[in-house]
């Protein structure tokens, strides 16, 4: 992990800011993805979805579903888990 990455998204103090710093530091495209993947992993941890309805929901391939799944449910980092209890 990068350490100095870390740090400057903890120096955002405000949603402003993390946006206008996420806007210099990533294309929209990269943004939209991280939206994304935050949507399914939101939806996912509601547990009443389908792979295939939260696709008809999102537009997201259920290759990605998977991979969102896969790490909300079985990977060490429990990034996505962490974040949702907050």
């Amino acid at each position: 992990t990068d350490h100095a990455l870390n740090e400057a998204l903890l120096a955002c103090r405000t949603r402003n800011e993390m946006a206008a710093f996420l806007a210099d530091l990533c294309t929209p495209q990269e943004i939209n993805a991280l939206a994304e993947r935050w949507l399914l992993a939101r939806l996912l941890a509601l547990g009443t979805l389908s792979y295939r309805e939260i696709g008809t929901m999102t537009g997201a391939s259920t290759t990605t579903i998977g991979r969102v799944a896969r790490f909300l449910q079985r990977e060490r980092h429990h990034g996505y888990s962490l974040v949702l209890d907050r």
